[in-house]
């Protein structure tokens, strides 16, 4: 048995052992608007519900163990009271990872992760329309737990309106946990879909993808590619170049010969195949192509 004195080793390697342990656990996809009405949407870990009566949601927007910085949902709760957290269910998971990207303050995550902003009814941040069950709050308090990196910030919100989507109900009006497909963060890159089981989604941190905003609208508004295939796109940082698609299309006869056919949804059929390969540079390589 390893024994460990929390004051003895590093606050990353107290953090890694934490959320390997402590799994799985639920998403806070948390939007916000600044005092300017500027919107950000960032999901979060340390979360759950706490009581019914008052409805109250906790969620930890924590500093940042590397450099002991804050995030924008910390300060913007801090300032406005409100927050609207949207459930995260397996159809969108690809997208709500790429919405976690450090862009740059003012970027709206809503546009890159390539979600649609829906009006709240009671408060002013926007709703995650793709969500399956969205809660707007107001904030009744943010407690500061520590000033060093790693410290948690516990934003308490009370639900004062819920929207769930009428397709994840049984007959009796009761959430369907097959229907809601809710899926959970592990530790690492790890998540578990709760019927199913684990599955990975590498993290978008070490690099700025591009978007789903910057993705062709033709290839958007495909009848075959998913949100969850569109968040991997959105994470590429680097189109592939015109020398690199030629390249490609000599190595891979197969993705030419179907680019021949003219048929786009054979092309994002087998665009979707390289997504599922963890091949995005292939997938971007093909779409692109179809432009030669």
């Amino acid at each position: 048995m390893l024994s460990i004195d929390p004051n003895e080793i590093s606050t990353g390697k107290l953090h890694q052992y934490l959320l390997g342990a402590v799994g799985p656990r639920p998403i806070a996809f948390a939007s916000t608007v600044d005092i300017n009405g500027k919107p950000n949407l960032s999901p979060f870990s340390f979360f759950n519900v706490f009581s019914a009566n008052p409805p109250i949601l906790i969620f930890s927007p924590a500093r940042r163990g590397r450099d002991n910085t804050v995030k924008h949902t910390y300060l913007n709760a801090k300032a406005t009271k409100e927050v609207v957290i949207n459930i995260v269910n397996f159809k969108m998971v690809q997208q709500m990872s790429l919405s976690s990207t450090e862009y740059a303050e003012g970027v709206n995550e809503f546009e890159k992760a390539g979600f649609t902003m829906l009006k709240s009814d009671v408060v002013k941040p926007f709703r995650v329309a793709e969500s399956p069950v969205q809660f707007e709050c107001k904030i009744r308090e943010v407690v500061e737990l520590g000033n060093e990196g790693g410290a948690g910030n516990l934003v308490i919100c009370e639900v004062v309106k819920m929207h769930i989507d009428e397709a994840v109900l049984d007959e009796d009006g009761h959430i369907d946990q097959h229907k809601i497909d809710q899926v959970a963060r592990m530790g690492g890159n790890w998540y578990t879909r709760a019927k199913m089981g684990m599955f990975e989604v590498p993290k978008p941190l070490s690099s700025i993808g591009i978007g789903v905003d910057e993705i062709p609208q033709e290839i958007r508004n495909s009848r075959i590619l998913t949100g969850n295939d569109l968040g991997k796109l959105g994470n590429v940082e680097i189109l592939p170049s015109e020398e690199e698609i030629t390249l490609f299309l000599r190595q891979e006869p197969g993705a030419l010969e179907i680019l021949k056919t003219g048929d786009l949804d054979k092309i994002h059929l087998q665009a979707q195949l390289y997504l599922e390969k963890e091949e995005p540079v292939k997938a971007w390589k093909l779409l692109l192509a179809k432009k030669h």
